[in-house]
């Protein structure tokens, strides 16, 4: 196995922490905000923490793919440094929506910025290689 794929192995774990990280603030959430499971609402606080939780699920499958397929048609450092923006640009995104939904903008953009390279950089590599 080459060694660069641990560039966007190392991307890929600390998304995953990054996500682990947005699941337990929900759990603690609900204690503080006394929201029982199953329930889904309840106070604003609340919600915007399990909102961090479920768009982050929404976004990490094509992230995962987009840099992979990045990784492995273009450039295992180009994924994992692209990789790295979306992961900084979700906390940044986390950081802000849990202090007020106006707030999360920032990090949304920074977050999508990296997306947009991995998948510019997917479709690039794979064109290249199929000609």
């Amino acid at each position: 196995m080459s060694k660069d794929l641990a560039l966007p192995a190392l991307t890929t774990i600390a998304a995953l922490v990054a996500y682990f990280v947005f699941m337990l603030n929900v759990g603690r959430a609900r204690k503080k905000f006394n929201v029982p499971a199953p329930q889904t609402s309840g106070s604003p606080d609340f919600e915007r923490v399990l909102r961090v939780q479920q768009n982050t699920v929404e976004q990490i499958t094509p992230f995962f793919a987009a840099l992979w397929i990045c990784a492995l048609f273009t450039s295992a450092k180009l994924a994992a440094g692209l990789g790295a923006v979306w992961v900084l640009g979700r906390i940044l995104y986390a950081w802000g929506y849990y202090q007020a939904a106006e707030k999360r903008g920032p990090g949304f953009g920074i977050a999508m910025l990296g997306y947009m390279g991995l998948l510019i950089g997917s479709i690039y590599g794979v064109i290249t290689h199929l000609l």
